[in-house]
């Protein structure tokens, strides 16, 4: 049987029989936008973030962009984000007419750097044309940014920090989630997440109240929110008085009844993917350039296994004639990108980024991956003389 680069078909044997009785639910009440798993899934979200509040959306690019149209960024503004993530982190900021400013990386957890993040706000304020407006970071391939001193700089020039978790929603830092020190965090359900539903999905947890209103404004057309309603005296439903420029991101109901099933057994997945890690760091330290690294007081959700090698390029053509499907994430760091070469702002040493791009790629990986396979998997690696 072929290799999985991700195995939801494991999980889907677990919990599949519960998914199904929820979606025929949903099907049975008719109830497909908003409806009442929705919000269970929602009150169920912010209990496991403990967080006031939990908002989903469409997906998580949308889930960034409402937190940045929920601070009021805009125009003239400058976003500080990592120059080595997936471009949705950076996609968002030019939507709302502020623009990005790409920041380096660390070289051993490939998440924002906070010493070039310090200097790029400098950058840009000495350059004068923008205001540091906000700092997304990125849990790159599960872990968690280094928050603690992310909120160090960010309070020191009165930035919001906001967490983008796509990949690493469930993560920690010392049993702190990143809402501990971010405004708000932003995650994606798309099926390969370590928490993903059956199409597309996002979400935000915050504690804000004030931006959550907002939130629930911009996510349905810029619908006013019940203090717009009262303050304006309007009696009809609230979506059609407009108050802000808004989207339409809603989650399917459907998918909320996915969700449900698959929360309910996320932490119990976290554990077992700390397992599966440490097997493979065990197998292949000393065979590769360098096996992930995870810092101190720190768990990861593993949503990638990402490892590097000099001959990258060697390593993955030796692996598919093998049957082992790999990925590489990501081969165009932010900056190099053709569709942002107009960002430079700020703009300094992304070198890290850069070589970067050139040794990752990413094994085979789910909570699932049995010792057998991943052993085969290791023995596949070790065999490659390039």
């Amino acid at each position: 049987m072929a290799i999985p680069f991700i195995d939801l078909g494991t999980q889907r044997a677990r919990i599949g029989a519960k998914i199904e009785a929820g979606v025929l639910k949903v099907i049975g009440h008719g109830a497909y936008i908003m409806g009442p798993e929705v919000k269970a899934f929602e009150s169920d979200l912010a209990a496991f973030a403990g967080s006031k509040h939990a908002l989903s959306c469409a997906n998580g690019t949308d889930a960034i962009e409402l937190i940045l149209l929920g601070l009021g960024i805009g125009a003239g503004d400058a976003v500080f984000v990592p120059a080595f993530t997936f471009v949705a982190t950076a996609e968002v900021v030019p939507m709302t007419r502020a623009e990005p400013v790409f920041v380096d990386i660390d070289a051993r957890t490939y998440n924002i750097d906070p010493v070039k993040l310090e200097a790029a706000i400098e950058a840009v304020i000495t350059e004068g044309h923008l205001k540091p407006a906000a700092i997304i970071a990125v849990d790159l391939f599960g872990q968690p940014a280094d928050y603690p001193a992310l909120k160090v700089i960010a309070d020191k020039y009165g930035l919001p920090l906001i967490s983008d978790a796509a990949q690493g929603f469930g993560g920690t830092i010392d049993g702190k989630q990143p809402l501990e020190w971010a405004v708000a965090t932003a995650t994606s359900f798309y099926p390969a997440k370590p928490l993903g539903c059956y199409g597309d999905g996002g979400a935000v947890v915050t504690n804000d109240d004030v931006l959550q209103d907002r939130l629930i404004s911009y996510r349905v057309h810029g619908g006013a929110t019940a203090a717009d309603a009262a303050a304006a005296k309007f009696e009809h439903e609230t979506k059609y008085l407009n108050v802000r420029i808004g989207m339409n991101s809603r989650l399917d109901t459907i998918q909320a009844a996915v969700l449900i099933e698959k929360l309910a057994i996320f932490a119990e997945e976290i554990e077992l993917r700390q397992a599966v890690a440490k097997r493979y760091n065990e197998a292949l330290e000393g065979f590769v350039t360098s096996v992930p690294y995870v810092k101190d007081g720190y768990v990861s959700t593993w949503a990638q296994y990402t490892i590097e090698h000099e001959n990258r390029d060697g390593l993955q053509l030796h692996l598919r004639e093998k049957g082992i499907p790999t990925a590489v994430y990501y081969p165009i760091p932010l900056h190099q990108q053709p569709g942002y070469a107009a960002f430079t702002s700020g703009t300094r040493d992304l070198s890290v980024s850069e070589a970067k791009s050139k040794t990752v790629i990413s094994l085979p990986f789910s909570p699932y991956l049995t010792a057998e396979t991943q052993d085969q998997i290791v023995e596949a690696v070790k065999s490659f003389k390039g």
